[in-house]
């Protein structure tokens, strides 16, 4: 196969197209998710409509956007062009697919739903083939390739870990190992891929969304070294059932997340912007919220309680470090590229708009802030196990996401 894109810029509708099908991926996740409220609030979250509904938030959304969003960023990060555009339409094709039949048949027979996993699984190893052959296309790696490539390292452990369960409750196989399988498809899934690669493309963003120069990069490197081994440690343990290894894992993970907030705000400090945009301060936020929901996991560990928090832990760290920081994130992205595509050949021959009236600013704040509000209702339903307060939490969420899915969209009305 021979690389079809030889100029500097991606296609635009190969990034939309991903994105597009993760809005709706997210609505849907929201609507399933409310209809079956009663059963997570009291407590039961590996049941089918649960399984389909986070699997169409992780899978449907958070991965296709970040999908679609990599076919962008990765040229602009890494200064090489994408290895196959129309590769990556097949892609985007296979793995929707997959994502949507996958969903679709946790929630009516999770025991056929093998077949469209592997599917899912063929769709995302693409991807993985796509990003390996433009990477290996870069002059010169950076740290930024540690975080980028490991996080896709974990994705493909991630999606197999999960094709495997599928396979166990199928068949039986490996059933003593079921609930070690279980907890390392959620630990790579959700502290690996999304974590890392945030870490990663952040080192980039937030430079230049704060206009920030001459900052040290040393600490990356620290960041990388403790939060892959805090992975590496906890995976261990969570298969070998050897306790002082999981603290040990959580503590490598903590401090490796420490040091990047810190280095973020470091970053921050020499920005020669002194307004930073409201959705790139929520993706800050975010950063604050996922280091105090780590150290939180960590204090919890030491005591009885941690297993009963283990849901609501998942939940805040899915929404309120990993959710916000893409919806933060894709708030500048989208607009970015809709104003580069339409009106960037426009200047000096049109009018044309700024990429500040291209997003209605006045609206992010308020959304953001009852997005977090919400999230942090359902967490203490999840955690004290009340219907009401779920119900109320999970409604005000689910309109809130209606909101950011409508405002980007007008964003192509521009």
């Amino acid at each position: 196969m021979v690389p079809q894109n030889m100029g500097s810029e991606t296609n635009i509708k190969l990034p939309f197209s991903f994105i597009f099908f993760s809005l709706i991926a997210l609505v849907l996740s929201q609507i399933l998710l409310l209809l079956n409220g009663q059963l997570m609030a009291n407590g039961s979250f590996r049941i089918p409509e649960i399984w389909s509904s986070a699997h169409l938030l992780v899978l449907g959304w958070a991965l296709m956007v970040v999908m679609g969003a990599m076919y962008q960023l990765v040229p602009v990060a890494f200064l090489t062009n994408i290895w196959n555009e129309k590769f990556g339409f097949i892609q985007f094709f296979v793995t929707a697919v997959g994502i949507s039949t996958f969903s679709g048949m946790l929630y009516l027979s999770p025991d056929k739903a093998l077949i469209p996993g592997v599917l899912t699984l063929i769709g995302i190893v693409m991807f993985l083939f796509q990003m390996f052959m433009t990477l290996k296309a870069q002059s010169k790696p950076t740290i930024l390739t540690a975080f980028v490539g490991t996080a896709l390292v974990c994705l493909f452990i991630t999606i197999s870990l999960g094709i495997t369960l599928i396979y166990c409750l199928k068949t039986g196989f490996a059933a003593e190992y079921y609930q070690s399988i279980f907890k390392s498809h959620l630990l790579m899934g959700i502290t690996g891929w999304f974590t890392l690669l945030i870490f990663g493309f952040s080192y980039k963003m937030v430079p230049m969304f704060s206009l920030s120069h001459g900052f040290p990069m040393v600490h990356a490197r620290y960041v990388y070294g403790l939060y892959v081994a805090g992975l590496l440690v906890s995976f261990i343990s969570l298969f070998t059932g050897i306790g002082i290894l999981l603290k040990i894992g959580f503590l490598l993970l903590l401090a490796g997340f420490s040091i990047f907030s810190w280095h973020i705000s470091i970053i921050i400090k020499k920005r020669l912007k002194k307004k930073l945009d409201e959705p790139f301060t929520f993706s800050l936020i975010a950063i604050g919220l996922g280091n105090i929901i780590h150290l939180v996991a960590f204090i919890l560990l030491w005591s009885h309680y941690f297993n009963a928090m283990v849901g609501p832990l998942v939940y805040g760290y899915l929404l309120l470090w990993i959710v916000l920081s893409i919806v933060g994130y894709l708030y500048k992205i989208v607009p970015f590229l809709w104003w580069t595509h339409k009106y960037s050949k426009e200047i000096g021959k049109a009018k044309v708009p700024s990429l500040k009236e291209m997003m209605n600013e006045k609206i992010i704040t308020p959304v953001l802030l009852i997005f977090i509000t919400a999230v942090v209702i359902v967490f203490f339903a999840l955690a004290f196990k009340t219907v009401i307060l779920f119900n109320i939490g999970q409604f005000v969420l689910s309109i809130m996401f209606i909101i950011i899915v409508i405002s980007i969209l007008r964003v192509l009305k521009k």
